[in-house]
């Protein structure tokens, strides 16, 4: 409850929290604009593969000139000023780098990237949870093996589910379950590219005008992102998965305690302590009243008597029978609220979320009929989307994770709805992140 005071005392003290970000797109931008007014916080360097574009986007959310133009990063750790290049390994090996910002949204580059700052003594804010979602716990692993931390990215869904969850579970409550909001219908796991304005609810227009890629955005809309967000709180908050992916109930805000609660009790859960997503349209297309769709939720139980009372006398909001209660934020901001990651990281060495185990995998799903010699294009693309699965039935399953299928050609046909395997596809097993994916999963097996 006190990081800005702590962040104006480093400023006063001329030591700021010292960060390199790699990627400035929109998710870096929200958080460029966001770290100009925060002068206990030194962006020492920015790495985009175009230097060109991250400064326009620097000149886009309100940065003057003369605060990116560092012509070095040893000129910027000197005078205070920002570096914009390409050179991703000169910045996560520089010593005035102390926090890395992995931002990029590409999850096999972004793995290359984390690892690379762990050796070089960095601890890592993990923008690109697609990553997370398929390798979050040997990332963490491998953190702690080099003595630094690695972290969610607060602002993101997952790590305020998880500060939701940690709340819950330090006033004493057990947690039913958690999860995010999401505009859901069952025909959207069929959306590409083309026709994800036409179902998100802006304008084309709108969207050119916030530089926002479709890609990025169908990913949320065709159920990959939350797949990958919710396999994220699974790993970090230490809940399982549904069996068969997630069933998106229909609810608001205000009805989460009765739907997140087990089957046997009304509800949709195989068993109490789940992620599921809460939809914020009815399957017909209604909007559902004071809707959760931008938001994070935790449902938690009033295990005795006298804590079910005490719902009563405060005239908490409870589920049908008075045991289950919810607490929830109906939007989250982005990167405009990334600076807490940071802070909390540098100024307290703690996480804001990070995987404590491998309970939930985003196995990739085809989207139609596809044909050996196709390329898949990953998540948010044409060819398949993210589904969520228990990690110890997908590994067993020899299923592709989603954060691999990315450029790779199939071997076989897949028919549409069915999850891609290993077996299906001409991968590139000399990569950083499919190795380190292989030895998570013989760890898994382990277990």
């Amino acid at each position: 409850m006190n990081l800005y005071a702590k962040l104006h005392a480093r400023a006063e003290q001329g030591n700021p929290l010292r960060v390199g970000l790699i990627g400035a797109g929109k998710f870096g931008s929200m958080f460029l604009a966001q770290v100009l007014k925060l002068d206990g916080i030194h962006l020492v360097g920015v790495a985009d593969l175009s230097p060109a574009n991250a400064r326009s986007n620097l000149d886009l959310v309100g940065w003057p000139r003369e605060r990116y133009a560092a012509s070095s990063l040893d000129d910027a750790a000197r005078s205070g000023a920002t570096h914009v290049g390409d050179d991703w390994q000169g910045l996560v090996s520089h010593p005035a780098v102390d926090i890395v910002i992995e931002c990029t949204g590409s999850p096999v580059d972004a793995v290359a990237h984390m690892l690379e700052a762990f050796g070089n003594g960095k601890h890592v804010v993990n923008v690109t949870v697609e990553a997370d979602a398929f390798l979050g716990y040997a990332l963490a692993a491998r953190a702690n093996e080099a003595g630094v931390i690695y972290s969610l990215a607060y602002g993101d869904q997952p790590a305020l589910t998880c500060d939701l969850v940690d709340w819950a579970r330090a006033c004493g409550f057990s947690v039913v379950a958690a999860g995010r909001g999401h505009k859901w219908l069952p025909e959207y796991r069929k959306s590409t590219p083309e026709t994800v304005w036409d179902h998100w609810g802006i304008s084309r227009e709108m969207a050119e005008r916030g530089r926002l890629n479709p890609k990025m955005f169908n990913s949320f809309l065709d159920g990959s992102k939350p797949a990958i967000e919710s396999a994220a709180i699974a790993n970090a908050a230490g809940l399982d998965v549904p069996a068969n992916g997630l069933q998106f109930p229909v609810g608001g805000a205000e009805d989460l305690a009765d739907i997140m609660r087990p089957a046997s009790e009304g509800g949709c859960l195989d068993h109490k302590g789940m992620v599921e997503v809460a939809s914020s349209l009815t399957r017909d297309g209604k909007p559902v009243p004071y809707d959760i769709r931008q938001g994070v939720w935790v449902v938690f139980e009033g295990d005795s008597d006298y804590v079910r009372n005490c719902f009563q006398e405060y005239m908490v909001r409870t589920d049908s029978t008075g045991r289950y209660a919810s607490l929830y934020k109906r939007w989250h901001l982005i990167g405009l609220e990334l600076p807490i990651s940071v802070a909390a990281v540098g100024l307290r060495a703690e996480p804001t979320g990070v995987a404590t185990a491998c309970n939930g995998d985003v196995v990739a799903i085809a989207k139609r009929d596809l044909k050996a010699g196709e390329i898949l294009d990953g998540e948010g693309g044409y060819t398949v989307a993210g589904g969520l699965r228990p990690a110890k039935a997908s590994i067993a399953a020899g299923y592709l994770p989603l954060g691999l299928a990315h450029d790779v050609r199939l071997k076989n046909d897949v028919v549409d709805g069915e999850p891609v395997t290993y077996a299906d596809v001409e991968a590139d097993e000399t990569t950083t992140a499919w190795k380190l994916r292989k030895w998570m999963e013989e760890q898994v097996s382990a277990d």
